[in-house]
Parts: C-alpha cells; structure tokens; sequence
C-alpha cells in the first residue's frame, strides 16, 4: 500500500510539473507581449525626447531600451520553438534579464553609475504578477542581476564614487524586502496551486470511480434475471428494473411505478399478504421467500417469491423496502405436478404390492400344505415386499411434509433408552454385518423436549444408513452430551473425530448469539467414509451414496431426518471424508 500511495503521490507530482509549466508558457506570452510593448513606448518617448528635448538626451538610455526590446522579441521568437516549448524556464530567466542585466550593463558601457531600481522593482513585481509559479526561477532571475550588478560596479567601481555606503545599503536592503515579498507571494501561490490542483485531481478521480461504479451497478440493475425493486412504507413503488415490469406484464419500468399506487390492493391476490410482508419485515428486518400470488396487468395471476429488507432513517424511521423479486409459476407447476404424480404413483404401486404381500404371508403361515417354491426364497420375497412397502410409504411421508410439513407431537424424551429400543429393533441386522455397537449416551443426560416416534426414526435410519453403507465388522458409536452455544463456538471448525471435542463444521451449524443449551448427538462410524462434494448435498431430497447404487432405496432417509430435526429447531449435518469414517450430528432442544 506504501508503494502504491508513494506511486500515485509520484504520478499526481509530475501531473502538475505539466500543468505548471503549461501555466507558465501560457503567462510568458501576455507578460512578453506587454514587456515588448512597455520598451516601445520608452523607445518612442527617447525619440521624443532627443527632438524636443535635446539637451536632456542621453543616447545610452535609448540604445539600451532597443537592446531590451531585442531581447524581448527574441524570446517571442523562441516561444514557438521545440527549445521555447521544452523549457519555458528558460524563456522566464531571458525575459526577466531582458528588463534587468540588459539595462544594468547598458548603463555600464555608458559608465554610468546608477541604480536602476524602478527599473527592477516593474521588473520583478510583473513576473511575479502574471507567471506566479516556480518561485526558484523567480529567486534566480533576482540573484543573477544583483550579482552583475555587483560583478560590474565592483569591477568599473561605479556606484561606490556616486553614492555613500550608508546610501548603497538602503538600496539594497530595500531590494531585499522588495524581492522577499514577491518570492514568498509566488511560493505561496504555487503551493496553493499544487494542493487545489491535487484536491481537484481526486475529486475528478473520485468521480469517475463513482460513474464507473454507478454504470457499472445501473447495468446489473437493467439487466437483472430478478426484478428489483424499492417501495415506500404506504405501497408505491419508486423504482423497478425492467424484469419486475416484465413479471408484472408492463412494458417499461416508468408504467410500474406511475400506475401502483397501493401494492396491497393492486398486485396481490390476497390483499393480506402485503400486512404480512409488513409485519415479517418489522419484526425480523427483512424476509426471504415470502411467496405470494399477484395479478399481472392483463387479469392473469402468477407466483412471485420475494427478497426484501427495510431501508431506515438513523433514528429507526423506515423509509423505503428494497428487494428482489423472482417469477416462480413455472416453478409452482412443476412441483404441484410432481407431488400429484407421486401420490398417484405412490398409491397404484401400494395396492398390488399390499396385495402381494398378504398373498406371501398366507402361504408362509401354512404349514401343512407344501408351496412349489423354497420357503428361504419365500420369505426374501416377503423381505423384498416390506421393503417396498417401507419405501412407497417415505415417498408419500416426503411428499406429505413438503405439502404440510412435519407434524410433532413433543414430550419429555429420555435418549438413551430411546437409543436402545432403536437399537434393538436392528439388532438382526447388526449381527448380520458383523457390527460392534456402542452407546455412550450418560445415565444422567437431561430429557430433551422432542416426538419420541420421529426421533425413533431419526436414530433408526442414521445406524441402518451406517450398516448399508459399509464393510461388515464395522464399529458404530452413539453419543450424546449437553452443550451451549459459547462451547459450540470454540469447537466449530474442528474436524476430528472425538467424541470429547464434538466437531461442529462453520459452513453446516449457524451459532445462536445467546449461551442456549442444548443436546449433541452424533452417530460415528469407523467406515469407508463421504466425500466432501457428496457431503454438501448428502440431506437433500433423492441423493444416494456412491455405494447407494447397489443397494435398494430412493434417497430419502436422510432428507426425511433433516427434516423432523429441523421441524424440532435443530441442525443436522455429516463430518467426513474418505477412508476416516463419518460422524452424523445433529441438535435437540432440552426439555
């Protein structure tokens, strides 16, 4: 950052070392127009004067002012040159000494011992006038003629026979203060120069880094997928981008906020839903998928989700909502589609399969008639039938808690005898797969506050998905403990597998801002383990394991636990990589 800010300081110096000398060509020309113009007159006036006035004629005066006017013009000359062009410091030093050297050793060819100083003063209070900048040049030109002035009267002994020491000291400290006060004026100004000219640089990259900014957000604004939006307190709309007025059936945005006048009663189909976007936004800030149905402007009526927040004045005052609005008919239609199509997919496939079943278990109940078929590939047949049965009966439970959501019916639950029972009702399985089970669960763990049955279930599908999903002779362990939200907060991110340090993922386990306790459990298995990919998406709906494939079921145990854990206020997620096993949490509120 240093060499970037020394970098710029750097660039902004030389930037006006441009400006400045650009100033100071510009000033030359005027201040060289009227110098060449101030010496005509002086020479037109000696004219004069050796006409009408001849015996006060000093032809030196009038030899000396054509030498400054030759001066002067040479520099006018130079001015329009590549040399005059490159270093206007030099035309400054020429016209200054034009006015000043020129006369000084005019006057000493002529032996004449005086003090030009009306001279030098026009001289020097002129430049500092008209090209008030690079104060040094000024502080050169003035120290060049004093020490000529001083090399020739030194040298010719002029002025010392003229005037007395004590006359020849005043004058030159009156030069002094007289040049003193021109330098310190010219360095002032270059100096305010050089700061007004950095503040208006800034200011003009400020600007444009703002029009860069303001362009670049007005062509996210106009070419947005989403329509955005901001709307006052009392249901008129401010702004819209072209995608709301398209999802609203308007050609323009202007039509959208000249014609809604009263969001409520205008745009949505149930009036109410504008006090409850309202009252959602009050009480929590913003909302998010607030889903709604409004009426486009040719009658039809459309799905929109929105995205808001409330925009307020320092003192608390709301003074506009900004969001974001998306289109989601197409959307709603599909998954309406989808949930009719599983329903009746679901109920034709359980009437024959209920049917077949019922068949398969009279024949296993006879004993005395013999069956054509082996009674081992009977009860697979049976085994296969439940199975399927299991399986239409989540895809209906799935579908069922997406239209309603879960229903709970909460009570004091003590885990660990929950645990067992769940445990128990696997135990043939275990045994199958040659599976060492613990249960750590402590005696004294506080009840949590949960539907025992939906926690049953919870518990059954994460130890089954652990046997599925693995090698025989796996180790499988449950735990649980009481924790709050501070101890949480420290062990977020850990990823090691201790059942001590229970390893909450940052990504996975949003922390309260309150020491809330609750229940940790987990169910830790020593098996081939889950990618991380595979991880982010192991709760959502139909996705199976890589191991999955060879295996029978649909995918929807794990999102059916992600959602009764989140319909009791907890989380639930998978810690896991391969080769290292993997831990199953989630959290319960205590009773």
């Amino acid at each position: 950052m240093t060499h970037l800010g020394n970098a710029k300081s750097v660039q902004g110096f030389t930037v006006y070392e441009v400006w400045r000398d650009r100033f100071l060509r510009d000033r030359l020309r005027p201040a060289v127009r009227i110098a060449i113009f101030f010496a005509f007159t002086i020479i037109i006036y000696l004219f004069g004067e050796s006409v009408f006035a001849p015996q006060e004629f000093k032809p030196v005066y009038l030899y000396t002012s054509m030498a400054v006017e030759l001066g002067l013009l040479t520099c006018l000359a130079l001015q329009k040159t590549p040399i005059g062009q490159r270093y206007p410091g030099l035309l400054f030093l020429g016209f200054s000494w034009s006015l000043t050297i020129v006369v000084q050793i005019g006057f000493a060819l002529a032996r004449v011992g005086e003090l030009p100083i009306l001279t030098w003063s026009l001289a020097f209070l002129t430049q500092a006038t008209l090209m008030p900048v690079r104060w040094p040049l000024h502080l050169i030109s003035q120290l060049g003629v004093l020490l000529c002035h001083l090399g020739i009267n030194l040298f010719l002994n002029l002025n010392f026979i003229r005037y007395t020491p004590f006359r020849l000291s005043g004058f030159y400290l009156y030069l002094f203060w007289f040049c003193f006060i021109c330098d310190l004026s010219v360095y002032w100004y270059d100096r305010l120069q050089r700061t007004e000219f950095s503040t208006r640089r800034e200011l003009e990259s400020a600007y444009q880094q703002l029009e860069a900014a303001e362009a670049k957000y007005r062509s996210i604004f106009e070419n947005a997928g989403e329509g955005i939006f901001q709307s006052t307190p009392d249901g008129r709309y401010i702004t819209a981008n072209p995608a709301l007025a398209k999802i609203y059936g308007y050609d323009s945005p202007e039509e959208v906020t000249a014609k809604f006048t009263d969001i409520e009663r205008q745009l949505y189909v149930d009036a109410a839903r504008r006090t409850e976007f309202l009252h959602s936004i009050e009480e929590s800030g913003r909302v998010s998928d607030f889903e709604s149905q409004i009426y486009r402007s040719d009658g039809s009526i459309v799905w929109i989700s929105e995205k808001a927040r409330a925009v307020r004045s320092p003192n608390g005052i709301v003074l506009y909502y900004e969001g974001l609005i998306e289109d989601i008919s197409q959307r709603k239609q599909a998954q309406e589609a989808l949930r009719l199509f599983i329903h009746a997919l679901s109920h034709d496939l359980r009437n024959p399969v209920s049917g077949m079943l019922m068949v398969l278990k009279n024949w296993q109940t006879k004993t005395g008639e013999s069956i054509a078929i082996p009674r081992s590939v009977l009860e697979r047949m049976i085994q296969g039938s439940e199975q399927q049965l299991r399986l239409i009966d989540s895809l209906l439970e799935v579908h069922a808690s997406e239209l309603r959501g879960v229903v709970l019916h909460c009570d004091r639950v003590d885990l660990k005898t929950l645990i067992e029972a769940a445990a128990t009702d696997l135990q043939p399985l275990m045994n199958d797969n040659q599976t060492m089970f613990k249960n750590l669960v402590p005696d004294d763990l506080p009840a949590v506050n949960a539907d025992a049955t939906q926690l049953w279930r919870v518990f059954s599908n994460l130890i089954a998905n652990a046997l599925k999903h693995n090698l025989p002779g796996l180790n499988l362990t449950v735990s649980a403990q009481v924790i709050n939200a501070t101890e949480l907060s420290t062990k977020r991110g850990n990823q090691k597998k201790d059942t001590e340090q229970f390893p909450i993922p940052n990504s996975q386990f949003p922390i309260p801002n309150s020491p809330i306790s609750m229940i940790c459990c987990t169910v830790e298995d020593d098996g081939v383990g889950i990618s991380p990919e595979q991880c982010e998406h192991l709760f959502e709906l139909y996705v199976r394991g890589d191991r999955s494939r060879h295996l029978m079921g649909l995918g929807l145990g794990l999102y059916l636990c992600r959602q009764i854990i989140e319909a009791h206020g907890g989380e639930v997620g998978v810690i896991s990589s391969p080769g290292t096993g993997a831990i199953f949490w989630f959290t319960l509120p205590l009773a």
